[in-house]
């Protein structure tokens, strides 16, 4: 059993004006960052916000009558459990999705949105699959597999024949595994199209299990990742047979990378971006050194994020680059002083957002007080003007 550029070709006519033709643009600002000329696929723009949906349809079209009116079992994290309860819906077909508990509640609730009967079981998703096989033989149900069966490979795999249609000079691929269902799709078709393009794998740092397989090491999975689309323990069997010769190398990414990816496509492409969806992104800003110089083509898989992670992800990037600091100074307890430092930092054109300040602090004298001055500047430059200011005029701060 393999995977043929033949099967990616007929999934692509088998899938035609049922999903979206997703963009595929040239970012000029993502290319000035990161070095690399950087073209992205916004598979975020699919009906339920992810790639999924390819491999999910191509399977449930090649379903016979028996099997569709016995309806299909699969477990996910998310986004296959979306793609499959949509199509499914749209098609007649009866849905179950086992999700495992760590599931994000955004995901939860949209695969019920398009009429999914939802099981919650299982700590991880292997438990979760685990029990979706037993379930499903229980009840007679045909058994999606989100990334290990070939049909739903040579529908991801369509995402690479329109990426070269649109952009035929690609030299690397940088793609996300979790459970290796895209990068072998993926692989398939842009080898088949461009036998010397590089295919580089993405993995969570704490989720290796592609990279390790191939160093023949024991290694260790788990954690919590921003990334949990892709935070699969094991690659599967299948895929990892069809990918590994046609990957040049994975990297890892740690959790700050991708972050910055989200907050980047938020902020430079205006589009929403999950954490696996960011993992490209993500790599080049990891590893530059890399991809500077290359044609590269970023696949945005999903932009199925909470919105609150979303909310604590922008706001901890602009901690990070020092767009809002929180700054704390010793003072005498007295009126006045509060004015002298507010009207300082308002002067040099920074936002106060919350003062705190402490009588109780030990390492403070008993007529002073410890102040936490939250403020919101341009950027570092900005930040360092407004702590040489407060020096200025006598509240010498440090950061917190």
């Amino acid at each position: 059993m393999t995977l043929t550029f033949d099967s990616i070709k007929a999934a692509a006519e088998r899938l035609r004006g049922h999903i979206e033709r997703t963009p595929m643009r040239h970012s000029r600002t993502l290319s000035d960052i990161t070095g690399a000329e950087v073209w992205v696929k916004f598979e975020n723009l699919q009906f339920t916000a992810a790639y999924k949906e390819r491999g999910a349809l191509n399977k449930l079209l090649q379903l016979n009558a028996d099997e569709r009116k016995r309806g299909v079992i699969a477990a996910s994290a998310g986004n296959h459990a979306q793609g499959l309860a949509y199509h499914g819906a749209r098609l007649g077909i009866p849905v179950t999705i086992v999700m495992p508990k760590a599931t994000p509640f955004v995901k939860v609730e949209q695969t019920r949105s398009h009429g999914a009967n939802v099981v919650i079981e299982g700590e991880t998703y292997d438990d979760a699959s685990v029990f979706a096989v037993t379930l499903g033989e229980e009840r007679g149900l045909v058994f999606v597999h989100p990334f290990n069966d070939l049909d739903v490979m040579a529908g991801q795999g369509t995402i690479a024949l329109e990426m070269f249609e649109e952009a035929p000079d690609l030299q690397v691929l940088p793609v996300p595994i979790g459970g290796g269902g895209l990068i072998s799709g993926v692989a398939t078709a842009a080898k088949a199209i461009k036998p010397d393009v590089k295919i580089i794998g993405l993995e969570p740092s704490m989720y290796p299990s592609f990279s390790g397989r191939m160093s023949n090491r024991p290694f260790k999975s788990g954690g919590q990742t921003i990334a949990e689309g892709i935070a699969v323990k094991q690659v599967g069997d299948l895929t990892y047979a069809i990918a590994r010769p046609l990957v040049e190398q994975v990297l890892l990414i740690e959790e700050p990378e991708f972050e910055r990816a989200i907050a980047l496509y938020a902020n430079v492409e205006k589009t929403i971006a999950e954490g696996a969806g960011a993992a490209s992104l993500a790599a080049l800003l990891a590893y530059p050194e890399l991809f500077r110089g290359k044609t590269c083509g970023l696949i945005l898989t999903g932009g199925n994020i909470d919105t609150r992670l979303l909310a604590s992800v922008l706001t901890r990037e602009l901690v990070r680059a020092q767009r809002i600091v929180s700054l704390r100074f010793i003072g005498d307890d007295r009126p006045g002083l509060l004015a002298t430092v507010s009207m300082t930092i308002g002067a040099h054109g920074a936002n106060i957002i919350e003062v705190a300040h402490n009588r109780l602090a030990l390492d403070v004298p008993a007529k002073g007080a410890e102040f936490d001055v939250m403020i919101e500047t341009r950027d570092a430059r900005h930040t360092q003007e407004i702590i040489a200011a407060l020096g200025a005029v006598g509240y010498p701060p440090r950061t917190v």
